[in-house]
C-alpha cells in the first residue's frame, strides 16, 4: 500500500514538473524606461490588467497571450506608446514530454506559458519641437531644368 501511494505521488510530480504555472509563474516583472529622460508617468495594460511605474522603474504584470501596451505621459513631452508583444515560452513542452495534458491547459488558461521582454524603452518627443530651418545666411535653393528638346526645322 505504501509503495502505490509513494508511486502515485512521483507521478504526480514529474506529471507537473513542466508545468509553466509553477516553473515560471502567472506574473513577469518589466523594467520601464523612457527616452529622452526619465520620470515618466506610464500605464501598462493587456487583458488581465492594469500597471503603473515612474520611469525608471519596473512592475509586476500578469502574463498573456495578448499584447501588453505600455503608455507614457509626461510634461513637455507628447505621449509615448509602445506595443511589447508576447512570447511563447518552453516551461510548457515539459507538460508534453511529461503527458500532464491538464497542465497544458492550465498553462495556456493562465498564460504563464508566454513571456514579455524584460524591458521596455519608450521614446518620447519633446512637444515642441521648433522645425528645423535653414540658417540666415545659407545659399537660397535652387531649382534646376533639364534641358529641353528643340526640334528640327523639316522633321
Amino acid at each position: 500500500m505504501k509503495f502505490t501511494s509513494l508511486a502515485a505521488i512521483a507521478a504526480l510530480g514529474v506529471a507537473v514538473s513542466g508545468c509553466a504555472s509553477i516553473v515560471e509563474g502567472t506574473t513577469q516583472s518589466i523594467a520601464v524606461t523612457s527616452t529622452p529622460q526619465g520620470g515618466a508617468k506610464c500605464t501598462l495594460t493587456n487583458s488581465e490588467g492594469v500597471w503603473y511605474v515612474t520611469t525608471p522603474g519596473n512592475a509586476q504584470v500578469h502574463k498573456t497571450k495578448h499584447d501588453l501596451d505600455v503608455v507614457c505621459t509626461m510634461a513637455g513631452f507628447k505621449d509615448g506608446h509602445s506595443t511589447v508583444a508576447p512570447h511563447f515560452n518552453g516551461a510548457t513542452v515539459g507538460n508534453v514530454i511529461a503527458g500532464g495534458i491538464i497542465g497544458i491547459g492550465i498553462d495556456a488558461a493562465t498564460g504563464a506559458n508566454f513571456n514579455y521582454p524584460a524591458e521596455v524603452n519608450v521614446a518620447m518627443d519633446p512637444e515642441n519641437a521648433a522645425p528645423v530651418t535653414p540658417p540666415a545666411n545659407a545659399p537660397a535653393p535652387t531649382t534646376v531644368t533639364a534641358p529641353q528638346a528643340v526640334a528640327k526645322p523639316g522633321a
